[in-house]
């Protein structure tokens, strides 16, 4: 089945060009040129991935991002002005699972959005067995990748799921944050650690009672992140 892409940005050439690109390897792309725009295309199809320019008409790709974030785990890429660190930031901040500066390399591109779909597809349940978390009130499905505390479904991001499921699948080992920005972005990932602590702050705020004592995402200060079993 083709990977469905939607690209969002009001430069119709920069639009042209990824999307005869991403066609070439058989993916099916959409495309939308303001952010009014691309939040109905969200919201009527499902997608595998968006990649989403920082600066659109009507709705800035912030607004957009953390508007789908209010109903979609979908990945999202943010396009960024290189070298504006607080672009990428708020990218994350807003709920981004990755961004790529521009200009760009149209070859890094389609690496990136290969692998971002690659590590967040779901995986079959194997056999009669499917990989659960339980501890206290939390209960993690890592096969149909859905998180519920207390009864109540939360909504992560791909990002953030799989940084939950690599510390919760081996609780109380303690990663650095290089180690789980390889393990989870990959090592070709060009970006800082600063992204990991931003993930992880966010999903504190969604997963724990009280961010600042967290239950179940603990820090060991001048190391890393662990999940406390």
């Amino acid at each position: 089945m083709a990977q469905k892409v939607l690209v969002v940005d009001d430069e119709k050439l920069i639009v042209k060009g990824i999307r005869f690109s991403l066609e070439q390897d058989g993916m099916e792309v959409d495309c939308a040129y303001d952010g009014e725009e691309a939040l109905e295309m969200i919201r009527a199809k499902e997608y595998d991935i968006i990649l989403l320019d920082v600066m659109l008409p009507k709705l800035t790709g912030f607004e957009v991002c953390q508007q789908v974030r209010e109903f979609s785990s979908v990945p999202v890429v943010m396009l960024t002005a290189k070298g504006d660190d607080m672009d990428k930031i708020l990218g994350l901040e807003y709920g981004a699972d990755d961004y790529i500066t521009k200009p760009f390399n149209i070859l890094e591109v389609k690496a990136r959005i290969k692998a971002i779909i690659r590590r967040t597809k779901k995986k079959a349940p194997e056999k009669e067995t499917r990989r659960v978390i339980e501890k206290g009130d939390l209960h993690m499905d890592c096969d149909s990748r859905r998180l519920a505390i207390g009864g109540r479904e939360i909504n992560l991001t791909a990002k953030e799921f799989d940084l939950l499921e690599l510390m919760a699948l081996n609780p109380n080992k303690v990663y650095s944050r290089d180690h789980l920005l390889n393990a989870v972005w990959g090592y070709d990932y060009p970006g800082d650690v600063r992204t990991v602590d931003v993930h992880i702050r966010r999903l504190r705020e969604k997963i724990e009672q009280n961010p600042s004592e967290p239950r179940y995402v603990h820090t060991k200060w001048g190391v890393g992140y662990y999940f406390n079993a």
